[in-house]
């Protein structure tokens, strides 16, 4: 197990080499950061945002939480989404989750976290609304990879909803959201065809994405 003091070496290793490549990074960087996109993702150590799509610091204004949820009253991503759109002017918003999902694993088969549970309570509802969609599928392990991306869907149409969204397409600002979900077993990502720009198209993607699931 790294120590505290290995974590010290590592960033100044990492600094290093970010200044042998390029001189100016972090005195460009401490200027002004211009991200293109806000990844709204699970707070699962395994999902390392940045690497997995190859950007530098800088290039993605990242919210992570348990299991990649977006609610109306969680005031933490809804300020971080506002500040992204309206400060940022971000062009897109990833929704990302991942397969495996403890957080959705523990719902699905009714076991108990601790305080988490009450977070989960969203997950449930999701559980919940697509019960007989998921029935189809007798094995578990099934189950739990289109629950993992029916939650993601889901969590697309919240974002797609707030008010940040809805005044941002209201204004005619460029932005879409999109979901995706990733494979730790492979560590390629998945498009789950729920992009969005506008209000309408949101309601269409949704459904679009939920029937494309294998039945």
């Amino acid at each position: 197990m790294s120590s505290l003091a290995d974590l010290f070496s590592n960033n100044q290793a990492w600094a290093e080499d970010l200044n042998t490549r390029d001189p100016k990074f972090f005195e460009d960087l401490a200027v002004q950061q211009h991200p293109e996109y806000l990844w709204i993702g699970c707070a699962d150590s395994r999902v390392p945002a940045e690497e997995l799509v190859g950007l530098a610091p800088g290039e993605l204004f990242v919210h992570r939480n348990v299991a990649n949820v977006v609610v109306h009253t969680d005031f933490n991503s809804l300020s971080v989404m506002q500040f992204a759109v309206d400060v940022l002017k971000v062009k897109h918003i990833i929704v990302c989750g991942h397969y495996g999902c403890s957080g959705v694993k523990a719902t699905l088969r009714g076991e108990r976290l601790g305080l988490a549970d009450n977070w989960l309570r969203h997950v449930d509802d999701v559980l919940q609304k697509h019960r007989d969609l998921l029935s189809h599928w007798e094995s578990e392990t099934h189950r739990l990879n289109h629950l993992c991306e029916l939650n993601v869907i889901e969590q697309v149409a919240n974002v797609c909803k707030t008010t940040v969204m809805r005044d941002a397409w209201e204004r005619n600002q460029p932005v879409t959201v999109h979901g995706w979900i990733y494979g730790m077993k492979d560590g390629l990502l998945r498009d789950l065809h729920t992009s969005a720009s506008s209000v309408d198209e949101a309601r269409n993607a949704y459904q679009r994405a939920v029937n494309a699931l294998p039945e």
